[in-house]
């Protein structure tokens, strides 16, 4: 089979550009064609598919090509004619490329599925967070003047409009239209795609997946202060330092007791949780996927605090694949993916208390590991995911 998969970035960027490229490697792996469409982008790893790919985008561009532009059109029509894909695979697309592509190749017949990795087809602003700062669901219908109302996107009246037309002109009907099906990692995605009006006949639930053996494979390092990193026992939080991830929420609850925590990642709050943050909370920085692999794998646990509609989250899967019992906050699709006192527990999101009492709570519980690893490679394994998805693309 022959299978086109599109993505806005072509790099190991976030989430749904990790997504696509262990797609295309697994697909590749067991025996299919597989080609690449994307924004060109100086960070973008080299395929012999980007000369199909549409510039990178200006400020001037971000005006019209949310809408479909006339070199996306282009380029993605001469991929098809190349190519002639069976099976176009959408994830994120909005803006950058724009979900013309989607009508481009459904006018030629072409089965096409879409994995929604964030919730732009019912929030102009992608994330649910009202103003960036409170999860809303005021667009998540036909009517989306919240993004308007509020200034959603950036605080930007400008952006916001155009965020405002850009849902309006990729409405949910025509996106029906063009799309064969919607691939919802987590059932908080496929519910919330029903409440925002889309045929349910439409939707699927598949969660993400992982290549269980080469993740499990690769947990060498180079890294000179591992050993000393993980010298004392900790808990770790993996990802970006922002406001939705809860982080502030993190580091107010680790002052309330002495457990050591390890903050892997970077992100404009560093400074301020720098300047907040007690002696026993260490700040790793941006660290190399054999890195995190390594800190992960050796934490007591790891914590997701986010404060945003996470959707299915590969932190927490890549966590229990390792063995790694993870604390979870109630929020999105989080509580999916966690057997309270199996796998680890849920706490109130935005609860600092809260959050201090489970990771003491956690901190002296025994759990099984192995089980813990076992349980999670059944469920979020390549093989099981490739089965799932190949009935999708017939």
């Amino acid at each position: 089979m022959k299978i086109l998969i599109a993505n806005k970035f072509y790099y190991r960027r976030g989430g749904d550009c990790i997504y696509a490229l262990n797609l295309e490697q697994m697909l590749r792996d067991r025996g299919h064609e597989v080609a690449v469409f994307a924004m060109g982008y100086p960070e973008n790893l080299p395929t012999p598919w980007q000369k199909y790919f549409p510039k990178n985008m200006t400020r001037l561009m971000a005006l019209t090509r949310p809408f479909g532009s006339r070199e996306v059109r282009r380029k993605f029509s001469a991929l098809l004619d190349d190519f002639a894909p069976d099976v176009v695979h959408l994830n994120n697309i909005h803006t950058h490329i724009s979900p013309v592509i989607a009508e481009l190749a459904h006018a030629r017949g072409i089965r096409t599925v879409w994995t929604l990795h964030d919730y732009k087809l019912l929030c102009p602003r992608y994330d649910c967070m009202l103003g960036g700062m409170n999860p809303c669901q005021r667009c998540f219908g036909d009517n989306k003047r919240g993004c308007l109302d509020y200034s959603c996107i950036k605080g930007s009246k400008l952006q916001s409009a155009v965020g405002y037309r850009e849902a309006r002109h990729w409405s949910r009907r025509r996106l029906e239209r063009a799309v064969d099906m919607f691939i919802c990692p987590s059932a908080f995605m496929s519910e919330n795609m029903k409440a925002g009006g889309f045929d349910p006949a439409k939707l699927t639930v598949l969660n993400n997946f992982i290549d269980t053996d080469r993740w499990l494979a690769s947990t060498e390092t180079t890294s000179s202060d591992i050993d000393s990193l993980t010298a004392e026992p900790y808990y770790c939080y993996v990802g970006r330092l922002s406001r939705e991830k809860g982080v502030r929420t993190l580091v107010e609850a680790a002052a309330m007791n002495s457990r050591r925590l390890i903050l892997i990642g970077n992100g404009p709050l560093e400074a301020e949780l720098r300047s907040k943050a007690g002696r026993n909370v260490v700040f790793a920085g941006f660290r190399t996927p054999a890195d995190v692999r390594v800190l992960v794998g050796r934490a007591r646990m790891m914590v997701l605090p986010s404060e945003c509609y996470e959707n299915n989250p590969l932190s927490v899967i890549e966590a229990q694949i390792m063995g790694t019992p993870t604390l979870g906050a109630d929020i999105g699709g989080i509580p999916e993916l966690i057997e309270p006192g199996v796998s680890g527990d849920i706490f109130e999101s935005g609860n600092p208390r809260a959050l201090s009492d489970a990771t003491e709570r956690l901190w002296d519980m025994t759990f099984d590991r192995n089980a813990i690893s076992h349980n999670a490679i059944s469920r979020f394994n390549a093989d099981t995911y490739y089965k799932k998805l190949t009935k999708l693309y017939h």
